[in-house]
């Protein structure tokens, strides 16, 4: 099959005429990361600030011909400091973006959430997929399928309230969003058929706020308008879901997974929740997912200069 990639490339043209944001890349230490990070600089995405042991980053530069003469470069022994360093850049008001680079994910959140020194806020951190499934027609965010294991229904708020914030921050039209399970009746047997229900009267008295709620819905009856006919399913979002919330990170990193290798679905990452966005790029991320992902954290950066997050720490 072959993927048509085009809810990715009117994301990345979304940024044109944007101001390339300052972003900081902890630890691009291996030729994937610089790539990404020369990739994006190239279409005006970003304006990077490395830290990491420079000789090494030069070095891995010379070998893979990129060219980081205009690159900043500070300077930081090992991948711990190098995330120190980048958060420190954020704190001195010199970033308003985080990129990982070779580093491992651990490491670099370790430095985000740190209570001293890092970058929470009243938020709950989470991540979001931004997928494009060619046969789906909109772009879908999933969350959270990376950072929260198994998430009480407290933080679900929080990772709810951010997928419904980075949807508008991408220009989503109208923001329909499906709590999932494996059933679309709430089940006392079923905790996240109750946990849905409960967000749900929570976006119906504003403690959520900007997107239209239903769940529990199973996936078929969020994503499929005959699915959701079949089981007379009347609601705004059900066989239009354009935002799916997973019960936990197992969940979610199967049906990620499955969308992209099943059924060719590309997915850009992201996490929200912190002072400034991050962008998580993988390996196996094509050169266009990759520049999707920084196309996301720079609407997010502009959406944030609006709107700052309140501050922790």
């Amino acid at each position: 099959m072959d993927r048509t990639h085009e809810k990715y490339q009117r994301l990345v043209k979304y940024t044109e005429g944007l101001m390339p944001v300052a972003t900081a890349v902890a630890h691009p230490c291996d030729e994937f990361s610089l790539r990404s990070v020369a990739d994006a600089v190239e279409i005006g995405v970003i304006d990077p600030i490395l830290t990491g042991p420079e000789s090494r980053i030069r070095a891995v530069a010379e070998r893979a011909e990129i060219d980081i003469s205009s690159f900043e470069v500070v300077d930081a022994p090992h991948s711990h400091a190098a995330a120190a360093a980048a958060v420190a850049l954020v704190h001195e008001g010199r970033a308003e973006c985080l990129m990982k680079g070779s580093l491992h994910t651990d490491e670099l959140m370790g430095a985000v959430v740190s209570r001293s020194h890092g970058l929470r806020t009243e938020r709950r951190v989470s991540h979001c997929f931004v997928m494009d499934v060619p046969s789906y027609a909109e772009t879908i965010i999933v969350s959270d399928a990376a950072i929260n294991i198994a998430p009480t229904l407290a933080e679900k708020v929080d990772i709810v309230q951010n997928a419904i914030d980075l949807a508008h921050a991408m220009k989503f039209k109208e923001v329909r969003v499906a709590i999932l399970s494996a059933m679309e009746t709430v089940n006392p047997k079923v905790n996240s058929t109750i946990e849905a229900a409960a967000l749900c009267k929570m976006a119906d008295r504003k403690q959520i706020t900007g997107g239209i709620l239903d769940g529990p819905l199973a996936l078929d009856n969020a994503i499929s308008l005959a699915a959701a006919d079949i089981k007379k399913i009347d609601s705004p979002v059900a066989g239009r879901a354009n935002v799916l919330i997973v019960p936990d990170l197992e969940a979610g990193n199967m049906m990620a997974k499955s969308l992209s290798f099943l059924a060719n679905a590309d997915a850009a990452g992201i996490v929200l929740g912190a002072r400034v966005p991050i962008i998580l790029t993988s390996r196996a991320d094509s050169v266009l997912t990759r520049l999707a992902s920084c196309a996301v954290a720079a609407l997010v950066a502009q959406a944030r200069r609006e709107a700052p997050p309140k501050a922790l720490v």
